[in-house]
C-alpha cells in the first residue's frame, strides 16, 4: 500500500510530461498537414537521368 504513494504522483508526473509534449507539437505546427507530406513522396520524381552513351 505504501507504494501507492509513490506511483500515484509518477504516474501524474509522466501524463502531464505526455500531455506537455503533446501540446507542444501542436503549437509547433507538427499536426498542421499531414496529408500532404504523406503525398510528397508518391509525387517525387526518383527516376534516373538517362544519358546516352558515350
Amino acid at each position: 500500500m505504501d507504494i501507492l504513494y509513490m506511483l500515484v504522483p509518477l504516474s501524474v508526473v509522466l501524463v502531464l510530461a505526455i500531455v506537455g509534449v503533446l501540446a507542444w507539437s501542436v503549437w509547433n505546427g507538427q499536426f498542421d498537414d499531414v496529408e500532404q507530406e504523406g503525398e510528397r513522396i508518391l509525387e517525387d520524381d526518383d527516376s534516373p537521368e538517362r544519358r546516352p552513351p558515350q
